[in-house]
């Protein structure tokens, strides 16, 4: 029968396996045309968090924009009778068709990224990587992109469920609804101090930190080893529920692990060192389901598609691994933080202003010429295989 998509609160429940299969492609497509091998380009590439989004671009950047050997790790649904897999299922397949055709190498994982079983098959699995491409067993690259709602402590076997909520007082917001165009105001209560160190415990950057070491002691790393996990901070209209609320307080905690892992390996010399990129808002599955964001980044579109900016994954992770994490001079450029910031387009002052000012005149009548409502639907849509050019959605 012909999969059609099933959407209950900005939420779909199922994913299109040829529709997932040629976004994959046109993203290759992307990489190849931007991003060309160099002396100090990626060799060996480890992407957890690989499946979708900025994970799954980040892989893509690194098998066919620098010809790297790439091991991506997931935890994803296969497909049975009566529903599909998971959008990650499809785009992991997709890849590791694609690389195969290309004569590139490529192990992908399906697995619990927090579990100590998982980083012994994943160390595994790259030491299998560079032995069949015949190359020395050491990662240039590890992006760590994980986006898991619960996570098991591999110590005490405690599971932890994270939260979007605010911090110190309720949150009310407008937001919108991508499939019809229309406003409600989203309320969350504030989060419980339970709820705020459960969330860090899932999100924040213990987890890396346990990769960084495994990796570490398994000798897989090397002094021109660059290791990457993504963060996002947005405008002062989202802080309340973003930044300041427990999604932030989670990554205030990432950005703490990683000054820990510079101080035990960079600073040691044993990698290049690691950073915390600070990216664009985009449409995932999860922003869509986040009080105001939805309206912000549909105003956000709008304008910087108006102004010539607007990127996707895609874009957004070439120029990062072009202009940031792989310049000629090999230097790094950092904000004060020392975060990368590729967000750096939608936080200039004069994108700002004109959202703002966007946001302010936006009316239920108004909404489609106003916003970008079409471009954030039609993101969402593709990033679970729906909605593609090209793709036959009454095939069985």
């Amino acid at each position: 029968m012909p999969i059609k998509p099933m959407i209950r609160n900005n939420i779909c429940l199922n994913a299109h396996p040829e529709g997932c299969a040629a976004n994959v492609r046109k993203q290759i497509d992307y990489a190849k045309k931007n991003l060309s091998k160099t002396s100090s380009s990626p060799k060996l590439a480890l992407i957890v968090g690989c499946s979708n989004g900025y994970g799954l671009a980040s892989r893509i950047c690194a098998g066919f924009g620098y010809e790297a050997v790439t091991v991506g790790l997931s935890f994803e649904n296969e497909p049975s009778e009566k529903r599909s897999g998971t959008p990650g299922y499809y785009n992991n397949k997709a890849f590791d068709i694609e690389a195969e055709k290309a004569g590139f190498v490529s192990i992908t994982l399906n697995g619990d990224a927090y579990s100590d079983e998982t980083k012994a098959a994943t160390i595994e699995a790259v030491k299998k990587a560079a032995a069949k491409k015949g190359i020395p067993a050491k990662i240039d690259l590890f992006i760590y992109s994980l986006a898991s709602p619960v996570r098991n402590d591999p110590k005490t076997g405690v599971m932890y469920r994270s939260v979007i909520k605010p911090i110190g007082g309720a949150f009310s917001g407008k937001t919108l609804n991508m499939m019809d165009g229309t406003f409600n105001v989203a309320q969350a209560e504030p989060a419980t101090e339970e709820e705020i160190s459960n969330t860090v415990k899932v999100m924040g950057g213990e987890d890396w930190e346990l990769w960084m070491d495994a990796l570490d002691s398994a000798g897989l790393f090397s002094q021109e080893t660059r290791a990457a996990a993504y963060t996002y901070i947005g405008p002062e209209l989202s802080w309340a529920i973003y930044k300041n609320g427990t999604i932030g307080k989670a990554k205030e905690d990432l950005e703490r692990a990683c000054r820990d892992i510079n101080k035990k390996l960079t600073e040691t010399k044993k990698i290049k060192g690691a950073w915390v990129s600070v990216n664009k808002a985009l449409v995932t599955r999860s922003s869509a389901v986040i009080p105001i964001i939805p309206f912000y980044i549909a105003s956000l579109f709008k304008v910087m598609k108006e102004m010539g900016l607007h990127e996707g994954c895609i874009e957004q992770i070439a120029r990062l691994y072009r202009e940031r994490l792989y310049t000629l001079d090999g230097k790094v450029p950092v904000d004060s933080e020392n975060r990368i910031r590729i967000d750096d387009w939608e936080m200039r002052d004069d994108v700002q202003n004109a959202v703002t000012q966007r946001m302010e005149i936006v009316t239920p009548e108004n909404v489609f010429a106003e916003t970008d409502i079409i471009g954030f639907k039609q993101d969402f849509m593709e990033a679970h295989g729906f909605d593609v050019a090209g793709v036959n959605y009454d095939a069985d």
